[in-house]
């Protein structure tokens, strides 16, 4: 018996957005396919079993370990924990290899996975749960606390792996499993838009953008072979993590190194001592990793990928000064699914996002939906392979969706050439005095200042002016965060870039909140 929640709850035909390229030989899918079978079991027939497919600096699996663990934990949510087709299941774990083992069998087993990140509550647990009417979860015996305050009438099974029931089990399971026959269009993931305030949002994906997403990303900026080691920071439980991690490297029988806590000095640990050649994390993280850079040897790494939100220039410039390495710069959404602008080594202009990539066109527009002249700010507009399907949530679909583009709610402009520059966050944009002020351009200008490290800017409400810039800043030399620096640091600015735009408030600060995955959470600093 087949659970159509899903199904029922996806948008109408007729507010769903228009796709494209999904014609080209690379983006043609059959109609009935589980994508596990390609990330995973097309591996094992093809004699590579044997392959080194997860390290951790504890755990070593090849391909054929990951594949009777998959299965095994297919039998259990099946024969054990009567898991149907369609049924939601929530994972809960940070990176290790047991997660991607879980993800493998929900989908073989025919479930949609709800992959969440680690450090969720449980009321943010139940709230999840709730919406998207989730029947079972399968939790990190560390990771239990929470979940075991979770109250849904949903909820029908727990299981907990990590020397817990969950291998007790597979113990005794088949290593041997029938992957359900699942349609293209079947829907495989359901991600959890972050930084959203009340009922949340989810967005689905089929089976069928699991796998044209590892067509698009990947060989227009990475160019991957099975000899390649993948490692980053990202969460799995987000898509820029699930992509860059698991769907990316497996595809191409490549090796993925997952770190259940990535520090920089961990992160650059694992890069120096297991060849890392693909690296995905955050802006953030790309600029502290510049500092540490010198004391590790990263000779194996040949690609750096940024994404999460807009990478500066100045992170941008450190880091190729240091390493020789061009980081490259992208754009993605949970709605996407995984990146859609991005650039490559032939194809790159230091400050900018890049272009849309294989799979995809994008473009600017007004308000009104219409495209506006080069080097004027306006809405990205996307179509491509993969689109913004929400589930339940038709108000959020008319506004994500317009005459079948995905409007990101980001202010882009772009060039002649084609290049896409990122402007602001739509709600990011400071209007002081009638001046318009991207909040990235006054993070931009303050980040080149030699006494900060790191600082986030948002709008200010103000009588007089509307709205004052505020500057939040995280000195390298706490011991400067004086009312005299701040005044040095106003002038300093003002001699440096359009005086309207400078701080007229600064707030010396410790440290910046961001969320698990390196973004700034800037609504809190509002």
């Amino acid at each position: 018996m087949k659970d159509n929640f899903a199904i029922r709850h996806l948008p109408s035909l007729e507010l769903q957005p228009a796709y494209q390229f999904l014609d080209l030989p690379q983006f043609k899918r059959e109609e009935w396919l589980n994508c596990a079978y390609r990330l995973l079991d097309f591996h094992i027939e093809n004699g590579n079993g044997s392959k080194i497919c997860i390290q951790t600096f504890d755990e070593t699996w090849t391909y054929r370990d990951l594949f009777d663990r998959a299965n095994q934990i297919a039998h259990v949510l099946v024969n054990d924990l009567g898991l149907q087709s369609g049924n939601r299941v929530l994972l809960r774990s940070a990176n290790n290899p047991m997660m991607v083992a879980c993800w493998f069998a929900i989908i073989k087993a025919g479930g949609i996975v709800v992959a969440t990140m680690p450090l969720l509550r449980a009321k943010e647990l139940t709230t999840i749960i709730d919406c998207a009417e989730i029947s079972h979860v399968i939790c990190d015996h560390d990771l239990a606390e929470e979940i075991r305050l979770v109250n849904s009438a949903f909820l029908k099974q727990i299981t907990y792996y990590r020397n817990s029931d969950l291998e007790i089990k597979m113990a005794s399971k088949p290593k041997v499993f029938t992957n359900y026959n699942s349609n293209a269009e079947d829907i495989a993931l359901i991600g959890f838009t972050s930084g959203t305030t009340g009922l949340p949002k989810m967005t689905a994906h089929y089976h069928k953008d699991v796998l044209n997403i590892c067509e698009a990303f990947p060989n227009y900026s990475l160019q991957p072979t099975s000899e390649d080691v993948f490692t980053g920071s990202p969460p799995i439980g987000f898509t820029f993590g699930l992509g860059g991690l698991v769907l990316f490297p497996l595809y191409f029988g490549a090796t993925t190194f997952l770190i259940e806590k990535p520090t920089p000095d961990i992160l650059l640990k694992a890069i120096q001592d297991f060849k890392i050649t693909i690296c995905f994390t955050a802006p953030t993280a790309w600029r502290v990793l510049t500092t540490k850079v010198a004391d590790f040897d990263i000779s194996s790494l040949r690609k750096c990928v940024s994404a999460g939100e807009t990478l500066p220039l100045k992170v941008w410039q450190d880091w190729y000064e240091v390493t020789g390495l061009k980081i490259i710069d992208g754009i993605g959404a949970t709605e996407m699914l995984h990146i859609f602008i991005s650039s490559n080594e032939e194809n790159m202009k230091p400050g900018t996002t890049g272009k849309a990539i294989s799979g995809y066109i994008a473009k600017i527009i007004d308000e009104e939906g219409n495209e506006v002249p080069k080097n004027k700010p306006g809405r990205l507009a996307v179509q491509g392979i993969t689109g913004c399907k929400y589930l339940n949530r038709e108000d959020k679909q008319l506004e994500y969706v317009q005459s079948g583009w995905n409007i990101t709610g980001d202010i882009f402009k772009q060039d002649e050439e084609g290049y896409f520059y990122f402007i602001a966050r739509g709600d990011d944009m400071i209007i002081s005095s009638g001046y318009n002020i991207a909040a990235i351009e006054v993070e931009s200008v303050l980040l080149t200042h030699e006494d900060v490290l790191e600082c986030a800017v948002v709008g200010m409400p103000d009588s007089e002016r509307g709205m004052l810039v505020c500057a939040h800043i995280v000195l390298k030399d706490q011991s400067k965060a004086t009312d005299a620096h701040k005044n040095h640091i106003q002038h300093w600015f003002k001699e440096n870039a359009a005086p309207y735009k400078y701080p007229r408030v600064i707030h010396f600060v410790e440290i910046l909140p961001k969320t698990e995955t390196g973004k700034i959470q800037r609504f809190k600093l509002k």
